[in-house]
């Protein structure tokens, strides 16, 4: 088949096809770690016509790019701090997210500044949200979002009546925008792999094959069969975030790349329960804080602190919840309690290390390295900016194979799903009419897979009873489960509860009453017995409780303790060792 957007299926056979290909002749690249970047290193390397690899330990996206705040923006505090070129930087990424790469999966968000104090802020922080438009503005890149408006504090009451009339004295509405974190990471591997990379995910690298001094592939596990592969590539490049540490050691020890692993953590509560128009973002004494809009809930995030246990499940502790609830609190109306909260996530930020005592001072800037031949590392950055740092690491990589390589055009190639897509929504009554789903569900839907929404539409054509929500997740269908399964590279029942859907967060249980009827729709795909279905849903089980009983414990080492006794479904080699990927 031809490569392009919508082909890249990521089927069982799919999978199996692509280690066959990363076993047999020689990559030019190969990319340990399938998150946000890694991903984008694969589609870069592979829309400049080189051949590549993509390997994964555990599911793509099962780390840092799953659990984070879902914004995609230029960074307000990068502003105060006079990083104006981080900002812009982020806000053009910003602009081509939402026009060119993903419309159907990055949309604008509008927010509110409460102000709390009389003239002096309000002119420092407009004067900072105003050249945050004009960054942004500039070049064409507004894409239509709508520039800052000041308001008084009767206006900033009338769209978000649930904050204390005591607590501000205004506030300055502004537009940013978000993201379906994990959706995006598994849209990006679709591409790369539409476009000819070989990408395969619970595969973890043991080692490097070396030359010499030379890196010139990996040693690595299909953690499924338990079977050893050896990958050759001219260039190998380690894009395993929090894990960096991790390749680095293969290469005689540390620093190369310094980094520090910070956790942030959020809380889902329902939409019901802060009653606003708009997402909020506060100033907390050390960083700030966002209340963000997420379908039926908001999210409320984040914390930003040293982390030092488990880095494949970081868990929040009860001290982490009080902190959010405490600082949400300190301007709502109708305070917030544990009973309102229907979920907790924790994620891990790779952080270069400076000279800043607090992780929230710290560089969100990037780092590429190349400390052996064959080798090139790339760590720091955040989300927005992912293709830059992808962009970068492949230029790397061009300069160990041939300066004759392309540049990168990763900036004029829509993600798959994202041709077409305004036409459809366009049409979106049209679809719900020929379809026989309530257009309420076909908006959904696009907005989750653009003009893919043929694929899942068609696998409801030939089994009607996909058109079905999941019974104790009535948020998603029965199709998207399959579809998850059979196109979308999800593996166990963790991988489609957690990331290619996110019931694991949007329900009170985590998932748990899903658990049986999700794993029954992947049995197809995936060609699971009814043995196999209760293993995934025990495992899933266990894990959901040991999260659970974590967000009881009062710090980090005891959080972290608890949530180490569910073991994973498909345990990692090397007993005790932190896996390579994310």
């Amino acid at each position: 088949m031809a490569p392009g957007p919508g082909t890249g299926r990521l089927s069982p056979q799919a999978r199996s096809a692509a280690l066959t290909a990363l076993s047999g002749s020689q990559l030019q690249v190969l990319v340990v770690g399938g998150g946000v970047v890694g991903a984008g290193v694969a589609l870069d390397a592979a829309t400049r016509g080189l051949t590549v690899g993509l390997v994964e330990a555990r599911d793509f996206a099962s780390g840092t790019s799953s659990r984070s705040s879902k914004l995609i923006h230029g960074g307000l505090r990068y502003l105060e701090q006079l990083n104006v070129s981080l900002v812009r930087e982020a806000l053009t990424e910003r602009s081509l997210l939402l026009g060119v790469i993903a419309p159907h999966l990055v949309r604008g968000v509008p927010f509110l500044f409460p102000l709390t104090h009389h003239v002096w802020e309000r002119a420092y922080v407009g004067t900072g949200v105003g050249a945050y438009d004009v960054l942004g503005f500039s070049m064409s890149q507004s894409r239509g979002l709508p520039g800052h408006r000041q308001l008084s504090r009767r206006g900033a009451l009338r769209v978000a009546p649930a904050l204390k009339r005591s607590a501000i004295t205004g506030a300055i509405a502004y537009w940013d925008a978000q993201v379906d974190d994990a959706r995006y990471v598994a849209t990006l591997v679709r591409t790369a792999a539409s476009y000819g990379a070989h990408c395969a995910s619970r595969v973890q690298v043991t080692g490097l094959l070396r030359e010499g001094e030379r890196v010139a592939g990996v040693q690595a596990v299909d953690l499924e069969a338990g079977t050893p592969l050896r990958i050759r590539a001219e260039q190998v490049v380690n894009a395993t975030g929090v894990w960096t540490d991790d390749i680095q050691a293969m290469v005689g020890g540390r620093g190369t790349i310094n980094l520090r692993v910070s956790k942030g953590v959020h809380l889902l509560v329902p939409r019901d329960r802060i009653q606003s128009a708009a997402g909020i973002i506060l100033r907390t004494p050390v960083s700030v804080l966002f209340v963000i809009p997420w379908g039926r809930h908001w999210i409320i995030g984040t914390t930003d602190t040293d982390w030092a246990g488990g880095k494949a499940e970081p868990v929040a502790s009860g001290g982490d919840i009080d902190y959010l609830l405490g600082q949400a609190n300190r301007v709502l109306t109708m305070p917030l309690g544990r009973e309102d909260i229907t979920a907790v996530y924790a994620g891990l930020r790779p952080l270069l290390a400076g000279e800043s005592d607090t992780t929230s001072r710290l560089s969100r800037e990037h780092v590429v390295a190349h400390p052996v031949p064959g080798l090139v590392l790339v760590a720091g950055g955040k989300y927005t900016t992912y293709r830059l740092m992808a962009r970068d690491a492949v230029d790397a990589v061009a300069h160990g194979l041939d300066w004759r390589t392309p540049a990168s055009c990763t900036d004029r190639v829509p993600l798959a799903g994202a041709s077409g897509y305004q036409a459809l929504w366009n049409a979106r009554y049209r679809l719900a009419a020929s379809s026989g789903l309530h257009v309420a569900r076909i908006e959904h839907l696009l907005r989750r897979y653009g003009s893919l929404i043929r694929e899942v539409l068609d696998l409801i054509a030939a089994d009607p009873d996909l058109a079905r929500p999941v019974g104790a997740a009535d948020d998603y269908l029965r199709a998207e489960i399959t579809y998850a399964a059979s196109h979308e590279g999800a593996r166990h029942l963790d991988d489609v509860l957690a990331r290619r859907t996110h019931i694991a967060i949007e329900t009170p249980d985590r998932g748990v009453a899903a658990a049986a009827e999700v794993a029954g729709l992947m049995a197809g795909p995936l060609g699971w017995d009814d043995r196999r279905i209760a293993r995934e849903v025990e495992h899933y089980r266990a894990h959901a409780a040991a999260g659970l009983a974590a967000q009881d414990a009062e710090n980090d080492a005891d959080a972290d303790a608890i949530a180490a006794t569910a073991t994973d479904i498909v345990p990692l080699v090397s007993p005790g060792r932190s896996p390579v990927g994310h």
